[in-house]
């Protein structure tokens, strides 16, 4: 039998507590410790999900000898502090998105993993989903052709809070660096860097964007639409458009359970086929999944620690690098800074 992934998990709150649960899907990983800034949320978190060592603070857990990785749940401003404490303790390290507050931070982060052949990887799980992993197969395939343009939004309407994460500035708020992440990192999956970068923003009265939008220029006219809110409903869908066909992945793209490769009917044609309502023909496929969607990317970490890898090939550091500056980028214009950078 597989030896397994032993677990420590840094933080006890909301999306700890999800990737606790998906780890519940793999077969061959445990929770072996959990650390919280109070002991009670760490005796409650062990209680729920059966783990056997409960410290207060972080210290402790980075220093747990039963312990291979360690999962960071913190807020953003902690990333960097929490991730250096963990690899300078020998752990590997699975970071929360996004990877850091800055591309700053996250260049050193990763020079400290690589300094310490430690395996280090930002936690985007949607990227390991079944139904991702479909997309990707198209693409490479050739399936729509060449990718011409990328449409991707997360979006969501969250109760005002001058003092909660989405909206405080010390924790790292906005829509940008809590959901923009979310298109931003898939646009990246499909055409990579951006060479052009522009925004449009709508700031609260916390000085944090409420809303965000983000138009990506790459080599040959190749275009991203890109777009996030935390005080703005909108429909959660995600398209690629290429030379001969486009797929859907379907609401809530984020955790797609069923995506859609359309082709021409009849290449050369289009004109009139819009006018008749015909244009494409509909490959549906349903993709299966297990658990809640968290433990792909936790069965990624243990096959990267089994194969001695120290980052992924599906999610390598470069790119979450270069997904940072990106960040950085975007939001220079707007005068957006966070305390403490």
């Amino acid at each position: 039998m597989m030896q397994k992934i032993r677990w420590g998990i840094l933080s006890s709150g909301y999306i700890a507590n999800l990737f606790a649960e998906g780890l519940t899907a793999v077969a061959d990983a445990e929770i072996a410790a959990v650390g919280a800034r109070k002991q009670a949320d760490a005796d409650a978190f062990g209680d729920r999900w059966n783990v056997p060592r409960r410290y207060q603070g972080y210290e402790a857990l980075a220093n747990d000898p039963d312990v291979d990785v360690i999962y960071i749940g913190t807020p953003h401003p902690y990333h960097y502090e929490h991730t250096l404490l963990c690899l300078d303790a020998g752990k590997h390290v699975l970071i929360e998105k996004p990877f850091a507050l800055n591309a700053r931070q996250a260049g050193e982060m990763i020079a400290r993993a690589r300094s310490k052949a430690l395996f280090l990887m930002e936690a985007m799980w949607t990227r390991f989903l079944p139904a991702m992993v479909q997309v990707r197969r198209w693409l490479a395939e050739g399936a729509i052709g060449e990718v011409q343009l990328v449409r991707a939004n997360l979006s969501f309407m969250a109760t005002f809070d001058p003092r909660g994460r989405l909206f405080a500035p010390e924790l790292g708020g906005g829509s940008l660096l809590d959901v923009g992440i979310y298109p931003i990192s898939f646009a990246s999956m499909v055409l990579g860097s951006p060479q052009t970068i522009s925004s449009t923003v709508a700031l609260g009265p916390t000085g944090t964007d409420d809303r965000s939008a983000y138009l990506f220029g790459y080599e040959g006219g190749k275009t991203a639409l890109l777009s996030s809110a935390v005080q703005l409903g909108v429909p959660v869908t995600a398209e690629i458009f290429g030379t001969e066909g486009y797929i859907q992945i379907h609401e809530s793209w984020i955790n797609p359970r069923v995506v859609t490769l359309n082709k021409p009917v009849q290449p050369g044609v289009q004109s009139r086929l819009i006018v008749e309502g015909n244009l494409f023909d509909a490959q549906t496929v349903h993709v299966p999944t297990v658990g809640n969607g968290y433990n792909y990317e936790a069965i990624e970490v243990g096959d990267c620690i089994r194969a001695g890898k120290t980052e992924s090939s599906v999610l390598p550091l470069d790119e979450s690098l270069d997904i940072m500056r990106t960040l950085d980028t975007i939001r220079a214009p707007w005068g957006l800074t966070y305390p403490g950078e």
